[in-house]
Order: structure tokens, then sequence, then C-alpha cells
């Protein structure tokens, strides 16, 4: 089986000889859930037709399901959470409660900003630090992330 590396995220080429298996296989995974989909080249009029369909259905069922068309990663929910919301984390830091927002502009890069629990109180420092977290979410995404709410509830 050979699969090929290529620029479109969730998307591989699979050429199986001996099985006459040629085509792109899609794979968007979100919420907990995987969607898959063969494109095959024989049934799609070739390769790159069979591409084109592979990326158009990507971009209709991410579109369908609510992940953002993005090659980024998007992480919609950790088990380690315990505030309920990725990217925001309750902490200690240099002595001080505080609510620690956390983000990534850029591949590779991680930024972070705290909200103080003793300056705001539990529920408006929460409020605030949520608040930036939906804000950079719309600037990297281009919308907020929304976690299935089975994994927020079974918290």
């Amino acid at each position: 089986m050979h699969l090929e590396k290529n620029k479109y995220k969730g998307i591989s080429r699979i050429d199986q000889d001996a099985n006459h298996t040629h085509g792109w296989y899609v794979r968007v995974w979100f919420n907990g859930k995987m969607h898959s989909k063969f494109f095959s080249d024989e049934k799609n009029g070739g390769s790159e037709r069979a591409l084109g369909r592979a990326v158009r259905h990507r971009n209709q069922l991410e579109k369908a399901i609510g992940k953002p068309r993005t090659d980024r990663k998007v992480v919609t929910y950790s088990p380690k959470n315990k505030t309920g919301v990725v990217g925001v984390v309750r902490k200690v830091k240099e002595g001080r409660e505080v609510y620690e927002v956390n983000w990534n502009p850029t591949p590779g890069v991680i930024k972070r900003t705290s909200v103080s629990i003793d300056r705001y109180g539990e529920e408006k420092a929460f409020l605030k630090a949520y608040r930036i977290r939906k804000k950079k979410e719309r600037e990297i995404y281009g919308k907020t992330i929304e976690p299935k709410v089975e994994a927020v509830v079974s918290m």
C-alpha cells in the first residue's frame, strides 16, 4: 500500500495494486468522531477528478459538522481540562490564583495571558478569560470552536 503525502489536510492518496484500489481517502476528525469516505479514481473519472470531489466533500463535511476550514489542528475537548473551555486553565501563578488563557496564533507559537481571580473574583475572572479565548479563536479560525455538549457535561 502506498500513502502519498499531499497538501490537503485530511485527504490521503491510496494506491493498492494488489487490491486494485486507487483513489483519495477523506478523514475528518471533530468532537470525538471520525468521518471518512473514499473517492475511487475509476468511479470518479481519474485521479484529478477524484481529488477534486474529495476536497469538495471534506470542505462541505467540515461546514456541516461545525469544524472550521483550516489546515491547522483544531482542539475541541480534553479530558484533562477542568474548566470546560479549551485553552483556559485555573492555576496558581507566582503565588496568586488566576485563569490562564492559551492560544496558538501560528503553528508552533504559544501565547498566553492570565486573569487574576483576586482582582476580579471567581466568576468575573472566568468570564473574562472565556471571552479572551473566544476572541482569539475568532481571530485564528474565523469563528469560535464549541465542544460537543456531552464532553462538557461529563466533566
